[in-house]
């Protein structure tokens, strides 16, 4: 019979997505694991003004506790997880993360399993790999696993190559609870629309792809969301919206011809790692256009499903040639394929699989023992 697992979280925040890009990957994970009859505890710092700005309520399917970023709280809570059968800590918490990295895997027993889950694995490896005595090093290989926000062979690879025992990529997905088709909402009408936070290693690739197609195609309507655009010089067939809240993602995505995929440098060099809008916009039906990347065919069929540009010039190109018809065509496509590959429910069945695995083997050698 399947074991009911308490799974200690650590991360960024599951509540807000404000400077939070990994909100809604970690609530499409979460809540497939909640549904199949696991407890997961989400242990979040109260920073960067994230609870003023709230995506949701705490939800039903985990317990949410929100901390000060204090070491003598933090203690506390460490003696709780330590109950936990899996102990996850994220990468990116924000507020003492080297000291959780080294804290979670000191709670390692037989009978539990402690994970780091990195969320930005090519941010987190370019780093390491510029400094040999980057602390990360020393704690890596004592992980029962790295789990990956994606990233394939060429992450498993270079987290191999710095003494992981093993390394998993879990790739980003569609919630189909919260990401689905709506009705076109006048408000996100454009021809091409983007939704980014402003990031350093995003910015230069948001002018290539974006910025400047909408400079040299007047004729046509841009849409900007997301956070730190706000003094950005834009053209004026570009309409800058701010901090675009989960409610009006679906709508978002639907409205436009078209919305744009843009992924930040590391995750442009290493391939296979889809950005959680990509799914997301997909689900809600939309037509995609998306920067070129390694791995999108194991995800979406280039020209049947998904659009793809190497440059903003073909950004250009896509946009001049895409009728309402095709982007309907194409957007259909991406909704058939997400919806039979790439959900979270297919995310939690392997992670299942995974964590009931080991779990099992290290109970069978403490029982020979």
């Amino acid at each position: 019979m399947k074991k009911s697992l308490d799974i200690a979280f650590f991360g960024s925040s599951i509540v807000s997505a404000y400077w939070n890009g990994a909100a809604t990957y970690y609530r499409g994970i979460v809540k497939a694991l909640h549904h199949m009859g696991h407890h997961i505890t989400f242990y979040e710092p109260n920073i960067y003004q994230r609870q003023e700005h709230r995506d949701i309520p705490d939800p039903d399917w985990c317990s949410v506790k929100i901390y000060e970023a204090q070491e003598a709280i933090l203690e506390d809570l460490m003696k709780e997880a330590a109950k936990a059968d899996v102990i996850i800590k994220a990468s990116g918490v924000g507020a003492f993360d080297q000291w959780l990295e080294e804290k979670v895997v000191q709670l390692k027993t037989e009978q539990n399993l402690v994970i780091f889950w990195d969320v930005d694995a090519p941010a987190t490896l370019e780093r390491v790999d510029k400094d040999p005595v980057d602390p990360f090093r020393s704690v890596v290989g004592q992980y029962d696993f790295i789990l990956t926000y994606g990233g394939g062979k060429p992450v498993v690879d270079a987290y191999t190559r710095i003494g992981a025992k093993r390394c998993i990529p879990i790739y980003n997905a569609l919630d189909t609870d919260t990401h689905y088709p709506v009705a076109p909402d006048p408000r996100f009408s454009c021809d091409l629309a983007f939704l980014g936070n402003r990031l350093p290693d995003r910015e230069q690739r948001v002018e290539e792809f974006f910025i400047r197609p909408a400079q040299k195609l007047p004729d046509k309507e841009f849409l900007l969301g997301g956070s730190g655009w706000d003094d950005k010089v834009l053209s004026p067939n570009v309409r800058y919206l701010g901090h675009v809240y989960t409610k009006d993602h679906n709508a978002f995505n639907c409205t436009p011809r078209a919305v744009l995929n843009i992924s930040r440098d590391s995750m442009a060099r290493f391939g296979f790692s889809p950005a959680t809008r990509v799914f997301e916009a997909a689900g809600a039906g939309a037509c995609i256009i998306t920067d070129y990347w390694d791995g999108i065919e194991t995800f979406f069929e280039p020209d049947n499903e998904i659009l793809v540009a190497r440059t903003g010039q073909e950004v250009i190109q896509l946009l001049e040639e895409l009728t309402p018809e095709r982007a309907r065509e194409i957007g259909k496509a991406a909704l058939k394929r997400v919806l039979s590959e790439h959900t979270y429910g297919h995310r939690a069945s392997l992670l299942e699989q995974i964590f009931s695995e080991q779990l099992e083997d290290a109970s069978s050698v403490a029982e020979k023992m």
